[in-house]
């Protein structure tokens, strides 16, 4: 689709649609997930589906950024009140959301559009939010002196990574790590 251009509003829902039906069948079958039952399932046609993204990959790019995004918003939306408690919280969300997707990630860097790590990555967004919460978890005393945004992305990424397509285990570790973080 054309940078820039304005959809109808019965396109706009079809674009919504689909990368919602392709971010559940991708996180459940991988970035290899079936164009023809993502369209299905979202109730377009194949031609509809190839309208908005005309590639597999630009389809996966949009269900990365758009997945990333709402992880972002839902993290800015913390109101402050618990902030150790909202920072593991949104910390177990990015967690479990990597494990989930990580080979999107990769199908990403490896498909045949040639994308770099840096034009698919979204880490200042996740960082921006993170500070914010960190900060406030460390201005409440909830957090080891010398913790940074930094530090937890890292390990929330590790631990993702090690439990590719495991969620609870990645879950369970991270609890764990955690514990060791707060004051």
């Amino acid at each position: 689709m054309e940078q820039g251009k304005r959809l109808r509003a019965d396109g706009q829902r079809n674009r919504e649609r689909i990368i919602e039906v392709a971010s559940e069948l991708v996180a459940r079958e991988g970035a290899q997930a079936s164009l023809e039952e993502i369209a299905r399932r979202a109730g377009v046609g194949s031609a509809t589906l190839h309208r908005h993204f005309p590639s597999r990959q630009a389809l996966l790019e949009a269900v990365f950024r758009d997945g990333v995004a709402q992880l972002c918003a839902r993290g800015a939306a913390k109101p402050g009140a618990r902030p150790a408690d909202e920072l593991e919280a949104w910390l177990e969300e990015v967690t479990v959301y990597t494990s989930t997707h990580q080979g999107l990630a990769a199908a990403l860097l490896a498909g045949p559009e040639g994308l770099s790590a840096e034009d698919i990555c979204c880490t200042d967004m996740v960082l921006d939010v993170l500070k914010v919460l960190v900060s406030r978890a460390s201005s409440a005393g909830a957090l080891q002196a010398g913790a940074t945004a930094e530090d937890l992305l890292m390990l929330a990424n590790a631990i993702a990574i090690a439990n590719e397509n495991e969620p609870a285990t990645a879950r369970r570790v991270l609890r764990l790590a955690l514990t060791g973080i707060r004051r």
